[in-house]
């Protein structure tokens, strides 16, 4: 049996005395779509935090591809193969949406600087090598008569959805997608479910999911974790969360589900 592409084992940090995530555990296997929900606090975002090195984990370990991912800087964890979006769109507003996917290519480009300087043939190569692969990644979202538009004066939507094309070209192994649907009208986060259908089936890569709209979650994932008070409460397939008493109780009764998660 191949190694899962993450494997959290017992992971958690505490602040100050404040365990904000404890003994969190989670495997995702290649071409799996995983969702963790939980309510406002429970300690999601810190998760996607100490995954990709923005928090350095206390106690336990996570493991990509195998490779013990402990203690590694933010870049690093990019490289390695996990990407990620934000809840706050995170975008290079005064580039254009073809610069912003290109971005990420950086680790792509293999000519050196007097390749560059002097437009030597495998610099031209790798460049229209590149905007292919850009132009390619734009089209799955529908964003690529939009290639030489600033970001800046993209729909919401589409930010949203560049941002996600962005992550994708670092080439990962691993997409955490942090409340991708937030600020969605019903028909953006109806194109928006079928847009990661897509990757995963075209790209065949692992996404793990926080969303605070249970309908795309219901929908699109296929296991789900509930994280309350950082700790785990319940994990299984979506209809055995959506009918899980404890889940129903301290997440899915609520009716604060739609307020900012600012708190993780």
């Amino acid at each position: 049996m191949s190694e899962p592409i993450l494997k959290a084992e017992h992971l958690g940090i505490t602040f100050g005395g404040l365990k904000a995530v404890s003994d969190f555990n989670m495997t995702i296997n290649k071409g799996e779509l995983v969702g963790l929900i939980g309510p406002n606090g429970a300690g999601k975002t810190t998760v996607f935090n100490l995954l990709t090195g923005v928090y350095q984990p206390t106690e336990g370990a996570f493991y990509l591809d195998g490779k013990k991912m402990n203690g590694k800087k933010t870049y690093q964890v990019v490289r390695a193969g996990i990407a990620r979006t934000f809840q706050n769109i995170r975008l290079f507003k005064q580039m254009t949406v073809e610069e912003n996917v290109l971005v990420a290519f950086n680790e792509s480009f293999t000519y050196k600087m007097g390749g560059a300087i002097f437009r030597t043939p495998r610099f031209w190569k790798q460049e229209n090598d590149m905007h292919a692969k850009a132009i390619d990644l734009l089209h799955i979202f529908g964003l690529e008569g939009l290639a030489n538009t600033e970001a800046a004066n993209l729909p919401y939507g589409a930010q949203r959805k560049l941002e996600i094309a962005r992550a994708l070209a670092t080439g990962m192994k691993l997409l955490l997608l942090d409340e991708p649907a937030a600020g969605m009208n019903p028909t953006e986060t109806e194109d928006l479910l079928n847009c990661i259908n897509t990757i995963r089936d075209r790209f065949g890569i692992a996404i793990l999911l926080i969303e605070h709209d249970m309908s795309l979650v219901m929908n699109v994932c296929q296991r789900i974790q509930v994280l309350d008070y950082g700790r785990t409460i319940a994990s299984g397939l979506p209809e055995e969360i959506a009918n899980n008493p404890q889940v129903i109780s301290a997440y899915l009764g609520a009716d604060d589900d739609t307020e900012s998660e600012e708190a993780n």
